[in-house]
């Protein structure tokens, strides 16, 4: 059987076409691996052998055919689970959709399909993308392949320890306040959060719909163009997504720094919390590009300080609007022995859904109420506007912002699990980009311990070409091997 984990989707395409191996035989080394690897990890709740099956045998029919390919023929893709897809159950780790059946395709999911991918199956992530750490799931804790005793991050910990174990190639995570690049951070994955609109949240079921965005996991900064091309652009489904052009991400990747503007997030890296190791390294990193002929320099964004505080009233006020649809009427769990309608709504949501989920529901609709809509989310709004107003300065000296991604590695299954607060603090790099609707990517910039550092880069709005040509300039100086001894073992 052929091994096509080192191979990035690009080799893998080519591969194919070239007749080196066929799009089935990538399909079945795929599930080998998950089947040696899957029992330890747990990141996916549903596996999709037959998906991928036909989309591997429409994939050799087009090499058959002598056709040319789409970009990502052939390549393994994992998908989170809060993503529809017929013939899949979209659960988001919930009991409360633990049997529910998609009726029609995410957006992001088709576009990635259309591209070529073959789906292996939907990624575990912490329940309703509550979380940081992959461990408020209905369904079971996913490990981090790095150390099958620390989490892999979340809420996206599935998608990211598929990608890491090298189960997939590809996959596809949603990012609310962090849930693609802090897991990105803590697996060694380059993970990517587009602009706000960039990729259409059609079908992608909503946490906080004036945050949430779809983006990839991958091996590396190409491959994550590449994935960002395929499912980038207007949708007529949704109407926030929007037709700014899109670009070749691709193109300018090899393009270098040199005379790039780049700037240290500087009041972000003395908040309290950072590990030493973390900021050393971010710091590290900065002297690389400079050696590399950008410019560095340090900035300020006094507001981004302010962000955990908002998101945390914004976020769940979104979320118990959002969530008040699964009442157990109309899909989703449902108490058998109701005596009436208040009696059916509540106590199948207080079945359905898990202590996280509860716990946000009911601080969002808190914020939300008679007497404290002003004093919370009034508030938060108006901080909202203040970090997009600072990261706008900023950007009006400098092309690119550095800051790290997570505040730690990843740290142990259970470590935080009684600490919401303490948890909460895991997104406080992230969380500012979200509010602001900002594109951000983390990449891996380092080890502690035998685990991985995560650098977050920002770009300009809709600018994720400048940011992803920042993210490849320093991913080939920097040459890391991240690939955890788990996977090199298989």
């Amino acid at each position: 059987m052929i091994d096509v984990s080192a191979l990035s989707a690009t080799q893998i395409r080519d591969g194919i076409a070239g007749k080196q191996f066929s799009a089935k035989e990538v399909a079945d080394a795929a599930f080998a691996r998950i089947e040696a690897l899957e029992p330890g990890i747990h990141a996916f709740n549903q596996l999709t052998p037959e998906l991928a099956d036909a989309a591997a045998a429409r994939i050799d029919a087009m090499v058959a055919a002598g056709e040319d390919l789409p970009p990502l023929a052939g390549v393994p893709a994992a998908v989170k689970d809060n993503m529809n897809l017929v013939g899949t159950r979209t659960t988001c780790s919930s009991k409360i959709l633990e049997n529910y059946e998609s009726v029609y395709d995410c957006t992001a999911v088709r576009r990635l399909l259309d591209a070529g991918a073959l789906p292996v199956g939907k990624c575990n992530l912490d329940e309703f993308a509550f979380g940081s750490s992959t461990e408020n799931s209905a369904f079971g804790v996913t490990h981090n392949p790095w150390d099958l005793e620390r989490v892999p991050g979340g809420s996206s910990g599935g998608s990211a320890a598929a990608v890491a174990a090298r189960m997939a190639t590809v996959s596809l995570g949603s990012d609310t306040g962090g849930s693609i690049r802090q897991p990105g951070a803590l697996t060694g994955t380059v993970a990517t959060k587009p602009t706000y609109g960039r990729v259409s949240r059609y079908g992608c079921v909503a946490f906080a719909s004036s945050l949430d965005q779809i983006g990839p996991f991958t091996h590396n900064v190409r491959d994550a163009a590449i994935v960002l091309n395929a499912i980038a652009g207007k949708d007529e489904m949704d109407a926030t997504s929007v037709t700014e052009a899109v670009p070749d991400f691709a193109a300018g990747l090899e393009d270098g720094v040199k005379g790039l503007r780049v700037g240290i997030v500087r009041d972000m890296l003395e908040l309290d919390g950072l590990a030493p190791e973390i900021k050393a390294s971010v710091e590290a990193a900065a002297g690389r590009y400079a050696a590399l002929g950008a410019e560095v320099s340090d900035v300020n964004v006094p507001a981004a300080r302010h962000g955990l505080a908002a998101y945390y009233i914004i976020g769940p006020a979104e979320a118990s609007s959002n969530l008040a649809r699964f009442d157990g009427i109309r899909y989703g769990h449902r108490v058998d022995d109701a005596t009436d309608v208040l009696d059916l709504y509540m106590r199948s949501r207080a079945e359905g859904f898990g202590p996280e989920s509860i716990r946000r529901i009911m601080l969002g609709t808190y914020a939300l109420s008679a007497g404290y809509y002003d004093a919370y989310y009034g508030q938060a709004q108006k901080a909202r506007t203040l970090i997009i107003e600072d990261f706008a300065k900023a950007f009006e000296d400098y092309d690119v912002l550095i800051t790290p991604t997570s505040p730690e590695v990843a740290f142990k299954i259970g470590e935080k699990s009684t600490e919401p607060l303490a948890m909460y603090l895991s997104d406080v790099f992230t969380i500012p980009l979200n509010l602001a609707g900002l594109p951000g990517v983390s990449m891996p910039c380092g080890l502690s311990e035998g685990l991985p550092i995560g650098l977050q880069v920002i770009g300009r709005h809709f600018d994720e070409a400048t940011m992803l040509r920042a993210a490849a300039a320093l991913e080939a100086d920097l040459a890391l091997d991240v690939t955890p001894a788990l996977a090199k073992r298989v």
